[in-house]
């Protein structure tokens, strides 16, 4: 089992990078894990006092089943931010676009927080997710328990899925890397109100933060599907540390073939 320690260790952008199999999802490579190296891409050779990661929109543009490259450009560095874009390749053809924007904290008179954390218990109060069929391959880097009423094709009228989740293995990489990476390893909230599993795919995240990351254990993760038709989702994302502080906040919009 390749860890996402060792895979950042040898990671070059300009090589081809193959994916281990305990990092695909399916055929392909787990999306958080694209958008991971994107970011390690920019730290690897990063512009004079780059700021602290702030937003990243990303488009899922095709499947990842080759081996990839990434390539940096530059947008554009002002005083207080700078946008920065990475393609991911496989061949010549972009499978994987994110465009991130890097900010520094200004003062300002308007300071408030209008998304406070569901209540809950400790991660520790809930059990593990079991290892069975079916299950992508990626989840095996995760530790993920979900805090229900809802779960992945339990049939819920209620879409929405709600976890603590962690990293088994990160170990001391950047904490915003490890946080792209696990951002994204729930299953659409979509899903929850399936009694089956049916292929589904990501296809834009864009996601916030509005502080810099940090190096937190747990996270309780809640993913709300807002509107589901045309086999097409649209939910909304947001993270939280055990101290209930918004850690990031975004939305995805999901491919369902069903």
């Amino acid at each position: 089992m390749v860890t996402l320690q060792e895979i950042i260790q040898h990671f070059d952008p300009d090589t081809d990078f193959v994916t281990p199999q305990n990092w695909l999802q399916g055929r392909t490579t787990y999306g958080g894990l694209s958008v991971a190296l994107a970011l390690q891409t920019v730290l690897k050779d990063a512009p004079d006092n780059l700021p602290p990661l702030k937003s990243a929109q990303v488009s899922f543009i095709g499947p990842s089943i080759e081996p990839l490259r990434f390539k940096k450009t530059i947008l554009r560095q002002g005083k207080s931010a700078t946008w920065i874009a990475v393609d991911c390749y496989t061949s010549k053809e972009v499978v994987t676009h994110v465009t991130f924007v890097f900010a520094h904290p200004r003062e300002s008179k308007i300071d408030h927080q209008r998304c406070p954390a569901p209540p809950t218990q400790p991660p520790e109060h809930f059990p593990e997710l079991e290892r069975r069929a079916g299950i992508p391959a990626f989840l095996s880097n995760f530790d993920v328990r979900f805090i229900g009423p809802s779960t992945p094709v339990s049939g819920s009228d209620h879409p929405e899925l709600i976890a603590w989740i962690r990293h088994i293995n990160h170990a001391t990489i950047d904490p915003a890397v490890a946080l792209l990476a696990l951002g994204d390893c729930l299953p659409p909230a979509v899903l929850s109100c399936f009694t089956q599993f049916y292929p589904m795919s990501s296809m834009t995240w864009s996601i916030d933060l509005p502080q810099p990351a940090t190096s937190d254990k747990w996270f309780l993760l809640r993913s709300s599907s807002r509107q589901a038709q045309n086999g097409y989702s649209f939910q909304t994302m947001a993270m939280w540390n055990r101290e209930g502080k918004l850690i990031t906040s975004g939305n995805q919009t999901v491919a369902f073939f069903a």
